[in-house]
């Protein structure tokens, strides 16, 4: 586990070095600092349900919700990598988390303020209590950028989370699937909002 951990981490890391240099050394050399925010309502399969046609019960349930904060750079128009912290709180086991990680996307379709994109995250989960040992962090998932006339840049994206606890449920892992709703915020256009001032 811990080979594959770390070729996986070399392999990430040589990834976005190629994307960074392309874009460097492209035609468009922008790089562009941002913050951005996320509220993420979170699925999984719920067990008890049947493909009854009768049946009132929904094949996903709502299972928690996370809060994301982070900040990072802009590469040209196509990569973007970035550092988050986040609170996320899971209801039918009262597990509170604290994901802090790393995340690597690429903008696979853009056009003016609009964006198509791939992403992928890594990092660690922090546990406020002995329930639960800290535990590694991974999600994988696309999105879109919507074009905004405001300085806010809205966000929607749909994700697969993965979080290593040890002992919980006997797999040791607590995965779901998240609906986000966020936002983007460059930080030139925080410095001309507070000239604005």
């Amino acid at each position: 586990m811990i080979g594959k951990t770390i070729s996986m981490k070399q392999l990430l890391l040589t990834i976005c070095l190629l994307f960074i240099l392309q874009s460097t050394y492209g035609q468009e050399k922008k790089i562009k600092p941002f913050f951005e925010g996320s509220f993420k309502p979170t699925f999984a399969i719920n067990e008890d349900y049947t493909i009854d046609p009768d049946g009132d019960i929904n094949i996903l349930r709502l299972t928690g919700t996370f809060f994301r904060f982070g900040f990072g750079y802009q590469f040209g128009r196509r990569v973007l990598v970035s550092l988050h912290a986040g609170y996320d709180y899971h209801f039918p086991d009262a597990i509170h988390a604290f994901p802090t990680y790393a995340r690597f996307r690429f903008n696979v379709w853009n056009r003016e303020d609009e964006n198509l994109f791939l992403q992928y995250s890594q990092g660690k989960m922090w546990r406020p209590s002995n329930r639960f040992s800290d535990g590694d962090y991974y999600n994988f998932g696309f999105g879109y950028e919507l074009e905004s006339d405001s300085r806010w840049k809205p966000v929607i994206q749909i994700t697969y989370h993965r979080k290593s606890l040890t002992g919980f449920e006997n797999l040791n892992n607590l995965e779901s699937v998240s609906l986000g709703i966020g936002f983007r915020f460059y930080y030139g256009d925080i410095l001309k909002m507070l000239n604005q001032l």
